[in-house]
């Protein structure tokens, strides 16, 4: 059961805000404990968060006890004109915990009192069942205890990884954060190919959202390396090999994911000057 010895302030209630606090629900935290603060919370997820006894404010408003976590999750783009509202609620025991792209630490402390607990974190939209992963950074003003509640809180939805080097955290989203969209991709591309060699669309559509949804679930239950699962599927000169060597070949799919993901860490960064 997830406990915090404060409120839970959550900052923007969009797919991973909800994602989140969806996950804190059922690890057993206390909903008359959260505060969402979103002005304009999407229809079904403001039907959700009155259901489940959430309280939504459209402003940021003063609390009658220090909150013991502000979780920032809005788009980075309007992060200049919310976050110094929200910095107005932090208390010395308070830890901000952003799980916004591009928002460099440093950012957050030039708005908070000197000495403020930050946590900058990178999820991904898997978590949404319970599947995410999580890289996550502290400045040296996070305690133990601090840490381990955003380890909590995070860990309500999948996986959470603690890094010691900021600079890494624009290739984490690169990777993990922008990863989904990659593998969505995929199926597309794969649906696609399936109909050019002759397929009814319907037809390459489930077998290719199957396949990568299979292919995920026994990558994520097997204890073998993805390489070793890619040559396991591979028969000499069979027909996995022929489209290897398309896909393996020079300019193959890993250049062009070594572009992709360099291009979204390059974007990653450009969102924090």
């Amino acid at each position: 059961m997830l406990y915090l010895d404060g409120p839970l302030v959550l900052a923007g209630a969009g797919n991973m805000g909800y994602a989140l606090l969806s996950g804190w629900l059922e690890r057993g935290l206390d909903p008359s404990r959260i505060v969402v603060q979103d002005p304009a919370p999407a229809p079904h997820i403001k039907v959700k968060l009155d259901e489940q006894g959430v309280k939504v404010q459209a402003t940021v408003a003063p609390l009658n006890e220090a909150p013991a976590v502000i979780l920032v999750a809005v788009k980075p783009q309007v992060m200049d004109q919310v976050f110094p509202a929200l910095a107005k609620l932090s208390q010395p025991k308070t830890v901000v915990l952003s799980v916004a792209a591009g928002c460099q630490i440093g950012s957050f402390e030039a708005h908070l009192p000197k000495g403020s607990a930050v946590v900058r974190a990178m999820p991904n939209t898997p978590a949404s069942i319970g599947r995410g992963i999580t890289a996550a950074i502290g400045n040296a003003n996070v305690t133990d205890k601090q840490r381990a509640a955003c380890d909590a809180l995070l860990r309500a939805v999948g996986e959470v990884t603690w890094v010691n080097d900021e600079s890494l955290m624009d290739a984490v989203t690169a990777v993990s954060g922008s990863g989904p969209a990659y593998v969505f991709y995929l199926a597309e591309c794969l649906a696609q190919a399936g109909v050019k060699a002759g397929l009814p669309a319907d037809l390459a559509e489930k077998l290719a959202v199957w396949t990568v949804a299979g292919a995920g679930e026994l990558m994520h239950r097997s204890d073998l390396e993805p390489e070793i699962l890619r040559r396991n599927v591979t028969s000499p000169n069979g027909t996995t090999y022929a489209a290897l060597q398309v896909l393996m070949a020079e300019n193959g799919l890993c250049d062009l994911m070594e572009r992709a993901v360099k291009a979204a860490a390059d974007r990653s960064r450009e969102l924090a000057k």
